[in-house]
């Protein structure tokens, strides 16, 4: 099932802890319901990323590698798909 996002933001060239922070930005911009779309790549925002969205109470949708990438690898841009609530 895809999910079309209402809001997307790409953290590619950023590094923990501004990962999670340009995150929340987006978040707090968001109206419950909707949904985002973020790039994000490296080993830390891969794992830190969508534990603290969830944390926050919100929804991980889906956390999958870009262009049938290798899910394991960290050094492959992954899209994570929240919905706020």
């Amino acid at each position: 099932m895809t999910v079309s996002t209402e809001h997307f933001l790409d953290i590619t060239a950023e590094v923990c802890p501004m990962t999670f922070v340009k995150t929340r930005l987006l978040i707090e911009k968001m109206t419950a319901g909707e949904t985002a779309e973020i790039r994000l790549v490296g080993e830390e925002p891969l794992e830190n990323v969508p534990a603290s969205v969830a944390e926050l109470g919100h929804k991980v949708l889906s956390l999958e590698p870009e262009e049938n990438g290798d899910e394991s690898n960290s050094d492959i841009v992954h899209r994570l798909k929240i919905r706020k609530y």
